[in-house]
Parts: structure tokens; sequence; C-alpha cells
């Protein structure tokens, strides 16, 4: 069944592995959205972690999708 999974990310000097943590599990994207502003705003976090919320079959799942690499978007020069 799949679900809304948050987890912190800390930075790393490596961009091939990133280190995360799972924090909590969601059935809808409201909690699980508001859970992740409540830490980012959180002052006991590092403020160089982030905190991102992923929609997955399971928590490996969402791993793999949080580990992909992605592409910066080209912004045109109309966009910016």
């Amino acid at each position: 069944m799949a679900a809304y999974y948050v987890y912190k990310i800390s930075p790393t000097i490596a961009k091939l592995v990133k280190p995360m943590e799972l924090l909590e599990t969601f059935e809808n994207y409201k909690d699980a959205r508001s859970y992740a502003r409540e830490q980012r705003q959180n002052t006991d976090n590092d403020p160089q972690d982030t905190f991102k919320v992923m929609f997955a079959e399971n928590p490996l799942d969402a791993e793999e999708k949080l580990s992909e690499f992605r592409e910066k978007p080209i912004v045109k020069e109309w966009e910016k």
C-alpha cells in the first residue's frame, strides 16, 4: 500500500550517496506536508538538513526515488 514518507536528508560532500533518515509515514499528503514544514521550522534541526515528502509503495521505493539524479531544469529567458 502506497504512503507518504517524510525523510531528513543531510548534506554530504559526495553527491552519489545521500544520507537520509525516515522520520514518519503518513496516509494522506496534508499530514505529511505539515509534518515536514514543522521539521523545517524546528530550530533544533541542523539548518543544512532538508526534509522531503515522497509518495511511494514502500520506504525502499521512496529512498530510490529520492536518490535519483535529476538534472536542473533549463530556465528560458522569458521564465526568469
